[in-house]
Order: structure tokens, then C-alpha cells, then sequence
């Protein structure tokens, strides 16, 4: 039932357009048809005999399982998107817009992150062996368990005693990149400034094999609550929380690296959050993007002469990624992007996924680079 009920979110206008029909009766039809490959046949095969099931399929929705094409829709419609993000979507990818956000609406894989401090990949791959876990790639210490099909369902991997021990941490493949771009090492002086439950603070930590400081900052004390038992259970020694901005005011221009994981509208993650996507507003956009441009200002301000601004979204849309760098390096004459292309062959080399490049940044997302979408920019301040 919950594989269905995701399905019919993720793809809740094509399902609504094959059946003709936006009830969540259709929805969830319409569901069976394009995410389980169910025909007429095999729906009512799978409702017979079952007391909890809902009514057979009427005549009129044989005809329409049995006549309609999903190629012959509107692209919006294709795409799985509301209108309004239509536009956004094809200033973001151009042409190839519809298969980029038809990606984002597929079932996601469950990524893990191998902590370094406590674990190998090999030792963690052998502990998750049941699951199908594998290499995911690009990073030695990310492992991948695949999407689910049909009724499947992901393993409890947080069940999992080796969990329990810190050796791993549920990210995704992309939130695990951007953190590697960032280029934490050992002996550094970071702050994470909206750090939240502290995905990336981890990461870095173990980058950072527990040498050196970071300062994991959010402007609101129950973002930051889950992070000390996280903390705790990974083994991460060189994290120091900070609440609201009193804190802050000691690491003014003394930052090697500040990390900005920005609040965003959440676009790159739809596969994973597909109800986000309907109940998404342009007003919404229009005060993470104010949001956004403050948070800059404020955290370029904790950055060294040398050191690097890093700019992180989970958002596909140009006006909370590019945009904001471009506007940003306007205001901010003292700071440069390094240029994506070269920072990421320098990270990964040749031969891996070629992500998009727009404004200074590297955009991430499930048709390009397997992961949910992402935004990284690199910023440095000039001496």
C-alpha cells in the first residue's frame, strides 16, 4: 500500500491523464499501470477475492488503461510537474527537460555513506550482503541498495546492529558528493552553517579524520537536536554545535572552509519526497530565495582571506542555484568560483558521470549523475 501511495505521488498527473481522472481511486490505478506494469487484466486479477480491495475496474477505465499513451500527453503532464514548474524546469535543462524530471519521479535507490572513522566499505558491504548492497561509485565509501520493485520494500538498514555501531549513515549519493567537493582536510577550521541534523557535518568529519574543527551551526535549536546522537554513535570528536548567532561571532574571517547547505525548495529530492512537489508555491520559492541570499552574506563574512565559500542546494531550479551565485559574486567583488568543470575532474577524473555546469556551479540529478539533484558551488575569497 505505501509503494503505491508513493507511486501515485510521484507520478500524479500522469496516472490522473492515462485514467482520465484525478480521484485517488485513479491515482492509485493509474499508479499500478506505469510504475508496476500492470494492465487491466492483472488489476483485477490482483483485486479478486480480496474483502479490503476496492471495487473492480469500471468499463470506463478499461477503455481508458486500454486506449491512452502516455507518449501523447502534455509535456508538463510527461514530466509528473506542476505548470508553474514547467518553465523553471526547461530554464534548468533545456530540451531535455521532460526525461529530467520524468527521472525524478522513479524510485529512488537507498544510498549509505561508510563512516571512515568506525568502518571499511568492504566490512560494511559484508554486513549488508542481504540486501543487495553494492559500490554505488564516484566515492570509495558510498554504497548503493537499488530501488524497489513492484511491492518490494527497502530493508530497515537502521535496525542494523552494524547502524547502531556508527559504521554507516543513510545519504545520498549526491548530499555525500557535495560534501566531497567541499574539500574538508584535516587540521581545517570549518563551519557547517546550516547544518541541521548533520548529514554533511559527518561526512566532513570523517574527511577530515577527526584533525582539526568544525562548527556545525543552525539558526534554529531543534534542526540541530538530532545531531549529538549522531555525533556520538559516528565517533565524530571534532564538531563543536553551535545554536543561533551569539556563537558565531568568534570565527568572524577565521574560517578555512564555510559550508552553506542552503534551505531550499527541495526540487532535486521529489523522488524521495513526492508530496513536497505539490504543495510547492511560488510564494514558497520566493522566500527561500530571499533566505538564500542572506544566508550568503552572512556566512561569507565567517570566510578567511584564502579560504572557500561553499554553496550547496537539494534544488534543481536555476533561480536557487546559478542565479544566486551570479548575483552573489556581483555584491561579493572579493570572492571567485572555481571553476566546476576542472574541480570536479580534480576530485573524480575521467570516466565517471558528467554532471551539467550553469553559473559557476555543478548542478547533480538522477538522469545525469544517479543521484537525487543537487547544486554545488565553490567560492573562494581572494587574499
Amino acid at each position: 500500500v505505501g509503494n503505491i501511495v508513493y507511486d501515485a505521488l510521484r507520478r500524479k498527473r500522469s496516472a490522473a491523464w492515462l485514467l482520465d481522472a484525478g480521484t485517488p481511486r485513479a491515482l492509485g490505478f493509474g499508479a499500478l499501470a506505469l510504475e508496476w506494469g500492470m494492465d487491466a487484466a492483472a488489476i483485477d486479477a490482483a483485486l479478486d477475492g480480496d474483502r479490503f480491495a476496492p471495487a473492480p475496474l469500471d468499463a470506463t477505465e478499461r477503455a481508458a488503461l486500454s486506449s491512452r499513451n502516455l507518449a501523447d500527453a502534455p509535456p508538463a503532464v510527461r514530466a509528473d510537474c506542476p505548470d508553474w514548474c514547467a518553465p523553471l524546469a526547461e530554464e534548468a535543462f533545456g530540451a531535455d527537460w521532460v526525461d529530467e524530471l520524468k527521472a525524478l519521479a522513479a524510485r529512488p535507490p537507498l544510498d549509505l555513506r561508510v563512516n571512515t572513522l568506525a568502518a571499511t566499505p568492504r566490512r560494511v558491504l559484508a554486513e549488508l550482503e542481504e540486501a543487495n548492497a553494492a559500490p554505488a561509485g564516484m566515492l570509495d565509501e558510498a554504497i548503493r541498495i537499488p530501488a524497489i520493485e513492484g511491492g518490494g520494500r527497502h530493508p530497515n538498514v537502521q535496525a542494523e546492529p552494524a547502524f547502531r555501531k556508527g559504521w554507516f549513515e543513510v545519504q545520498d549519493l549526491g548530499s555525500q558528493i557535495a560534501a566531497a567537493l567541499a574539500g574538508a582536510q584535516g587540521g581545517m577550521q570549518v563551519l557547517d552553517y546550516c547544518a541541521g541534523a548533520g548529514g554533511k557535518t559527518l561526512a566532513m568529519a570523517a574527511a577530515m579524520d577527526n584533525r582539526g574543527q568544525i562548527f556545525a551551526h543552525d539558526a534554529e535549536k531543534q534542526r540541530l537536536a538530532p545531531i549529538f546522537e549522531r555525533l556520538r554513535r559516528a565517533g565524530a570528536r571534532n564538531v563543536q554545535a553551535i545554536a543561533g548567532q551569539a556563537g558565531l561571532s568568534p570565527l568572524s574571517g577565521r574560517m578555512d572552509l564555510v559550508l552553506v547547505d542552503a534551505p531550499c525548495t527541495g526540487s532535486g529530492t521529489w523522488r524521495r519526497r513526492p508530496d513536497a512537489k505539490w504543495r510547492l508555491t511560488e510564494r514558497q520559492l520566493d522566500v527561500r530565495l530571499a533566505e538564500q541570499s542572506a544566508i550568503l552574506d552572512a556566512a561569507a563574512g565567517h570566510v578567511r582571506p584564502g579560504g572557500r565559500l561553499v554553496y550547496v542546494t537539494c534544488s534543481i531550479f536555476p533561480a536557487e542555484n546559478a542565479r544566486q551565485i551570479e548575483a552573489f559574486l556581483a555584491r561579493n567583488p572579493d570572492f571567485a568560483a572555481t571553476d566546476p568543470q576542472a574541480l570536479w575532474r580534480a576530485r573524480f577524473g575521467e570516466g565517471t558521470p558528467a554532471p551539467r555546469i550553469a553559473g559557476g556551479g555543478i548542478v547533480m540529478t538522477p538522469a545525469t549523475t544517479e543521484t537525487d539533484g543537487f547544486f554545488t558551488a565553490v567560492l573562494e575569497r581572494r587574499g
